[in-house]
């Protein structure tokens, strides 16, 4: 059992930044992949990134790419989810996931498929 706890989340106007965080419990971080996603109103939760237990393989939601970064530090059993260049269509609650799939199976899972969640955290965009 692991649990997970989001922070970073905000108000920010278009094309500002926020850098999200997920702090993790337990001593096996490392073996776990590690991802976001994200609901936004009215709308099914999505996949946006993952990142695997030795941070090689990496894979983003396409309308993210080159303005979403996906970290973590085992060490601090912490992940972490840059997010720049943020437009209103990023507005949504952000959920930490956890799961001992890959990070390409998390990629194309069913939100339904992942082992582990953290509560949310609320991003929201302005115009």
């Amino acid at each position: 059992q692991v649990q997970l706890v989001e922070s970073g989340g905000g108000l920010v106007q278009a094309g500002g930044s926020l850098r999200l965080s997920c702090t993790a419990s337990g001593r096996t971080f490392s073996r776990y992949t590690m991802g976001w996603f994200r609901r936004a109103p009215g709308k099914e939760r999505e996949f946006v990134a993952a990142i695997n237990g030795g941070g090689e393989h990496i894979y983003y939601l396409d309308s993210v790419k080159g303005r979403f970064t996906i970290s973590r530090d085992n060490a601090k059993n912490t992940q972490y989810l840059q997010m720049n260049s943020l437009k209103p269509d990023d507005t949504a609650i952000y959920y930490c996931a956890a799961d001992f799939s890959t990070a390409q199976a998390m990629s194309i899972k069913n939100a339904s498929g992942v082992d582990y969640w953290g509560k949310g955290t609320l991003v929201t965009v302005s115009s």
